[in-house]
């Protein structure tokens, strides 16, 4: 997130909190939270991998760094 009262810096956790809610909260909570934590943690792994983001080039996140440690 970045500076307070800025809504631009902050647009890529909106946007990640916006597709957390759609894709995984839609329809319903858990039963436990161990249940909560276990659907949380599949989600961001999955965000991470297969997602791709118009922002790093159509590339996942995974994928762009990746690409961006071979460069160093």
């Amino acid at each position: 997130m970045g500076l307070c009262g800025n809504c631009y810096e902050n647009a890529y956790a909106e946007s990640f909190r916006s597709r957390f809610k759609m894709e995984l909260l839609d329809g319903g909570g858990f039963l436990s939270l161990a249940e909560a934590r276990l659907e949380i943690s599949h989600h961001i792994i999955c965000y991470n991998a297969e997602r791709r983001h118009s922002a790093l080039g159509n590339n996942s996140a995974n994928h762009f760094e990746t690409q961006l440690r071979a460069t160093f």
